[in-house]
């Protein structure tokens, strides 16, 4: 790992979680928007995801290992406004590719204020040929001011996860 993040180990036993039953004593949260329809659409939404799309797009990205998301990569982001920030280290934890899902997750490492993991995914259906952008994350504080913070935090990240999707493409 370029970024010395590889030897860290994650902050939480669950790791892997966000592809099932999301772990209790964690906040969980899950959105999930149509973002347009067809499948051009989904492989194209799920390549931008796999580039960090979704972190670039909300300004959080700062760098990765690897260009592209794949298990182990360590990658970190910029949590904060304007000069009031911190870098928050993270791993791929695993990568989606399945014929109607295409993602990743991270988890958090040691020196990230919160401990958890996030899952940044979009989805087919062929029903009715829709595609969706996902969101789902189980986080707790891990510093002291991310749990002063309480419901502010938990307001904030719901407005990330919105910008996530905001940032991923509509029309093929």
């Amino acid at each position: 790992m370029g970024y010395g993040l590889g030897e860290l180990p994650f902050t939480y036993a669950e790791v892997g979680a966000t592809k099932g039953e999301l772990p209790a004593g964690y906040h969980r949260f899950r959105l999930r928007r149509r973002i347009g329809y067809g499948r051009v659409l989904f492989e194209r939404s799920g390549a931008e995801i796999l580039a960090y799309r979704m972190q670039k797009g909300t300004g959080i990205f700062q760098q990765a290992d690897t260009p592209v998301a794949e298990p182990g990569t360590g990658l970190t982001v910029r949590l904060g406004v304007g000069p009031v920030g911190i870098t928050a280290p993270c791993r791929v934890v695993y990568v989606l590719d399945e014929p109607d899902r295409r993602g990743f997750a991270y988890g958090t490492l040691p020196g990230h204020p919160e401990i958890g993991e996030e899952l940044f995914a979009v989805e087919y259906d062929p029903a009715d040929d829709s595609v969706y952008g996902l969101v789902t994350a189980f986080s707790r504080p891990g510093a002291w001011y991310v749990r002063l913070g309480g419901p502010v935090v938990r307001a904030i990240q719901h407005a990330i996860a919105e910008k996530y999707i905001d940032a991923l493409p509509t029309s093929a």
